[in-house]
């Protein structure tokens, strides 16, 4: 254990909320007079043990977040956790925009919030990040931290996800591959989705008509954005290509900040330098919740 790993020791408990009758659960890392609240949201084939992954607290967003002062909580997205097999209940984008609204006030029920929530998302759990921030109940939030999406795919990730559509079973690992490359970049036993791997609910599928989407939520934020891809992200064009097509389409925002995780893979906070970039993102948080006006050179800037 390193000398860094005491200090993460933030208790981190499981709590489950009831949401218009069904069961949604979360992990929380809570801490007295937070300065703000921090909702993690992760991406697909996991759940929220993504943001805490057993047995390594120094990767932990939670433990990290709260030692500096954030109330964390991470909910398992819709159709994950408690609320698997209630999808009847979440069919529509719509559907699950209103879920996750209604699972954050409840968990915030009783808790200090700081002065307001950042939504922290991860791959697919982005697309639910957007729709909640370009909504108008956004209207307290500070900003926004979207890791490991983009527009238009890693050749890669496309060649693995053809081969996917023609031999579902044989080519699998391709997209795994592509999702967890390279393995160097992660801790041996959480390469690959060890110990935080989970089904993913029959929407997560269908994403037709997201590109336009996208597009038309991503101009409604009003709040500052946060933008990672890895230095060796596979699933999408990456480096400062990929970087400065996705903060493009943020044409509402105050402030767009982009950010290359040297040395990660797409996974970002499971990899060995989750706890850089963890802080790095975290210094983010602060300056929002601290209402730090953008840098000259970050008023309007869409080119990276």
């Amino acid at each position: 254990m390193t000398s860094l790993e005491p200090e993460l020791t933030t208790a981190v408990r499981r709590q489950v909320v009831d949401v218009h009758g069904v069961p949604a659960s979360a992990l929380v890392a809570e801490v007295p007079r937070p300065q703000a609240v921090i909702v993690a949201l992760h991406g697909g084939t996991t759940t929220s043990a993504y943001f805490d992954h057993p047995g390594h607290p120094r990767l932990s967003l939670l433990r990290t977040a709260a030692a500096a002062g954030f109330t964390v909580l991470a909910p398992d997205r819709p159709g994950y956790g408690s609320s698997a097999g209630h999808e009847d209940h979440m069919r529509t984008p719509d559907q699950r925009t209103d879920f996750a609204y209604g699972v954050v006030e409840a968990l915030l029920k009783d808790r200090e919030r700081g002065v307001g929530v950042f939504l922290w998302a991860h791959s697919a759990g982005s697309e639910l990040a957007l729709r909640m921030a370009s909504d108008p109940r956004a209207g307290e939030l500070l900003g926004v931290e979207l890791a490991g999406m983009g527009r238009v795919h890693h050749p890669r990730a496309v060649r693995a996800m053809e081969e996917w559509r023609s031999d579902p079973i044989r080519t699998r690992p391709s997209l795994r591959q592509a999702l967890w490359y390279p393995p160097q970049a992660y801790p041996p036993d959480v390469h690959g989705g060890q110990c935080i791997g989970a089904a993913s609910p029959a929407y997560e599928g269908h994403r037709e008509g997201w590109q336009e989407d996208l597009i038309r939520m991503a101009a409604r934020v009003a709040v500052p954005v946060h933008i990672t891809l890895a230095e060796h992200e596979q699933v999408w064009i990456n480096g400062p290509e990929g970087l400065s097509d996705l903060a493009s389409l943020f044409t509402g925002s105050p402030r767009v900040v982009l950010h290359e995780q040297a040395g990660a893979g797409h996974n970002t906070s499971v990899g060995r330098t989750a706890l850089a970039y963890h802080l790095h993102v975290l210094a983010f948080v602060e300056e929002c919740a601290l209402g730090v006006p953008a840098l000259p050179a970050e008023r309007g800037r869409r080119d990276g």
